[in-house]
């Protein structure tokens, strides 16, 4: 093709992303959502399920869900199908969310 600058192959078999800190550098915006998340006591907040229920279907850890519509407001994303669908494509949100990926109902 001469002298322009030429893609991957798309038939190349990879392995994306080997490893999900390896792509959210240290000073990433992200990292801060999730340590601020992680440093609030979420039961004194007034947050529920914050204790794992002994029976039933296990439920998302709210702390995840904080993380997410903390990352959506900052990000501007208004719509949950559309957080559904960053949480599987967007390394940001996969490494915020530990590659959990809870759908529309589940965020709105």
């Amino acid at each position: 093709m001469g002298r322009f600058v030429v893609g991957a192959d798309r038939d190349q078999a990879t392995l994306f992303p080997p490893c999900l800190e390896d792509w959210i550098t240290e000073d990433n915006p992200v990292r801060v959502n999730d340590v601020f998340v992680d440093a609030l006591d979420l039961g004194s907040l007034g947050f529920e399920g914050v204790e794992a229920a002994a029976t039933g279907r296990p439920g998302y850890h709210p702390a995840a869900l904080l993380k997410l519509y903390v990352y959506s407001y900052l990000n501007c994303i208004p719509s949950s199908r559309r957080l559904e669908r960053e949480a599987g494509r967007n390394v940001e949100v996969m490494w915020l969310m530990a590659r959990l990926s809870p759908d529309h109902k589940t965020i709105a």
